[in-house]
């Protein structure tokens, strides 16, 4: 099990939050919402906000954008993450990532499991790492972002879980692109 070593100094990091939805505005918008909040309220700092619509390119984009910005450790994207013709959140952001975290989808599904049963088996919960930048790709109830901050995400992204979190390994992210090449 997991334990917080309060020795260690608390790190803010800098999240951006994407809604993913064609009827919402950031005035609705309750799991963007929910996620600033929590993020905030960790100590963490909301680096950018935003809603795209449910598009592959609209998405990629925004990610791009994101993930080449300095100011953005981490993005969390809610919504798009089902099976319906316009759910695209996955299919967007799996192709900028590195290297993908088999394990959140796994944890994330587990954690909801618990909740409402087989049907968490209805959303694509996925993440990955895209250069330096972790994202996470949440469903878009208020419920499951609610689930996915508080059982995966507020201790991973705090320096001070134990025995290890990302925070600790963000420093390494890009250590394939230093390294250049190997001759041969």
């Amino acid at each position: 099990m997991f334990s917080t070593d309060q020795a260690r100094p608390f790190i803010p990091l800098n999240i951006a939050v994407l809604t993913v939805s064609d009827t919402r505005s950031l005035d609705d918008d309750k799991s963007g919402t929910t996620l600033a909040d929590r993020l905030t309220a960790a100590g963490h700092r909301l680096a950018a906000r935003d809603i795209v619509t449910d598009d592959i390119d609209a998405i990629q984009a925004k990610l791009r954008m994101w993930i080449g910005d300095p100011g953005v450790d981490v993005i969390i994207t809610t919504g798009g993450t089902g099976f319906t013709g316009r759910d695209v959140t996955p299919d967007a952001a799996e192709p900028l990532f590195q290297k993908r975290m088999d394990g959140f989808s796994i944890a994330f599904h587990m954690l909801s499991h618990a909740k409402i049963g087989t049907s968490t088996i209805q959303s694509r919960a996925v993440a990955g790492v895209a250069g330096t930048t972790f994202i996470f790709c949440l469903p878009g109830s208020p419920g499951a972002c609610r689930d996915g901050w508080d059982g995966i995400l507020a201790a991973q992204l705090d320096y001070r879980t134990k025995p290890c979190n990302f925070v600790e390994i963000m420093p390494r992210l890009d250590e394939h692109l230093k390294r250049g090449k190997a001759k041969s």
